[in-house]
C-alpha cells in the first residue's frame, strides 16, 4: 500500500479523490492547504502528491517548489490538478504530471500509479544493489537558497 498527500481547499473535491484513491488501495493523507501539506509530508513521508493549483494561504505550484528544495523530498512525484490552464514555469517545471479538471478520474488514477510504480520499482533496485544508486551530482537550485 503507498501514501498519497492529498491537497486540496475543496472540501468536495477532497473527498471525491480520496475516495477512489482508496478504491486503488493508496492510503491517503488528506490537507487542506500548501502548509498544511508541508507539515503533513514530513510527518508520513508520501510516496506521491496530488496537489490543486489554486489554494489560499499557499498555492500548489508554490507547495511543489517548497517540496523539490528539500532533498528528503525531492524525488516524491508531484501531479499538479487544476481547472486552469497548466502554468508556464521558468528553467525546469517542479511538478512531474499536470491534469486539467474535469480530468477523467481513469486517466488520474493510472498517472497517479505510474508514478509510484516507478518510483518503488526504483527504491527496490536501489535496495538489491551491491551499492546503492543514487543521483552523484544534483544541480542546485537558485530558489532554494537565499
Amino acid at each position: 500500500m503507498s501514501t498519497v498527500l492529498l491537497v486540496d481547499d475543496d472540501l468536495e473535491n477532497r473527498w471525491a479523490l480520496q475516495l477512489a484513491l482508496e478504491s486503488r488501495g493508496h492510503r491517503v493523507v488528506l490537507a487542506g492547504n500548501g502548509w498544511d501539506a508541508l507539515r503533513k509530508a514530513q510527518a508520513d513521508f508520501p510516496e506521491l502528491v496530488l496537489t490543486d493549483l489554486e489554494m489560499p494561504e499557499m498555492s500548489g505550484r508554490e507547495l511543489c517548489q517548497r517540496l523539490k528544495c528539500r532533498p528528503v523530498f525531492s524525488d516524491i512525484p508531484v501531479v499538479l490538478l487544476s481547472a486552469m490552464p497548466e502554468p508556464e514555469e521558468e528553467g525546469m517545471r517542479s511538478w512531474n504530471a499536470f491534469l486539467r479538471k474535469p480530468a477523467p478520474i481513469e486517466v488520474l488514477l493510472d498517472t497517479i500509479d505510474t508514478f509510484i510504480a516507478a518510483r518503488l520499482t526504483y527504491a527496490r533496485a536501489s535496495q538489491r544493489a551491491e551499492y546503492p544508486i543514487v543521483v552523484r551530482w544534483r544541480a542546485i537550485d537558485s530558489r532554494c537558497w537565499p
